[in-house]
């Protein structure tokens, strides 16, 4: 009898709260995706306490999707974080770890152009991050960043040049490639972040220990930037700033200064002067910042 060829298992995670229309298009698309036959998409998602009603309107809707249920206080990295752990006890088999924001709505190659990529980087033990555009734009939305000066935490956003995959140190996990090996070595999301931050601080720990991140070679998908959104005009209360100042969807104060002493630890005494000029001199910081 001639053996079988097993197909290689992605596994999706995603996790949600109270927006499950677009949790809903973001299943849809990534289910229009196109993979070939040797690979299998399975999908972990935590619903982290939605009262919309997100669980009972995707339930049924999409193959091999699984629903965990979350505490509601989980935010984003906590719940990347119960679906990961959950993914990595219950399905043994799993080849790749694609983590997706359930607000990118993927293209239609875009899995298979990671995979190419990946293929040309030559560095199975690497990640692979689809860079997101603004639909209505066009420009860059999320992706990976080149680390420009450690010592100012300076960065650019690069831009995908349809061509090959570019080596980047920061990345978004708005789509993000991770082979089993990598998260063999290096585990999942740091847990002492609690939303954002999380996903640099994966693929600059991914490279303290020899494991290079590199941008996907075009867009592969859809994806508003809505970080720090008028933020100014609706916090203008200093109260209000300064619960966004130390609220984990805002500027994460606590953690964000200890992202800052983990990796930049010469950048700290500015990283603290910005957030706190930031906060009680909005106007006069928006000035300097431009």
């Amino acid at each position: 009898m001639m053996p079988t060829n097993k197909k290689k298992i992605i596994t999706v995670l995603l996790t949600c709260h109270n927006r499950k229309f677009k949790t809903y298009s973001c299943l849809q698309a990534l289910s229009n995706c196109a993979v070939d036959d040797s690979y299998e998409i399975k999908i972990f998602l935590v619903d982290d306490g939605s009262t919309d009603g997100t669980s009972d309107y995707i339930k049924g809707k999409f193959n091999n999707l699984q629903i965990i249920q979350g505490t509601g206080s989980l935010f984003w990295a906590g719940g990347m974080r119960t679906a990961w752990k959950f993914a990595s006890e219950n399905e043994n088999n799993t080849d790749y770890y694609l983590l997706l924001n359930d607000d990118t709505i993927l293209f239609k190659d875009s899995i298979m152009t990671l995979f190419s990529d990946l293929k040309f980087v030559n560095e199975p033990k690497s990640i692979l991050i689809g860079s997101t555009q603004n639909p209505e734009t066009g420009m860059v939305s999320y992706g990976g960043h080149q680390l420009l000066n450690k010592l100012t935490f300076k960065s650019k956003m690069l831009v995908p040049n349809k061509k090959f995959p570019q080596k980047c140190e920061l990345g978004n996990a708005n789509i993000m490639l991770v082979p089993k090996e990598v998260y063999e070595e290096i585990g999942s999301l740091t847990e002492s972040y609690t939303h954002g931050i999380a996903d640099f601080d994966y693929t600059l720990k991914a490279l303290s220990g020899g494991i290079s991140s590199y941008i996907s070679s075009s867009y592969c998908g859809h994806c508003v930037n809505d970080h720090g959104v008028n933020w100014l005009n609706q916090k203008s209360n200093l109260k209000d700033r300064i619960k966004y100042l130390y609220s984990p969807t805002g500027l994460s104060y606590k953690e964000y200064l200890q992202f800052i002493r983990v990796h930049f630890p010469l950048h700290l005494p500015q990283a603290f002067l910005f957030l706190w000029g930031k906060t009680l001199f909005p106007i006069i910081w928006q000035l300097f910042k431009k």
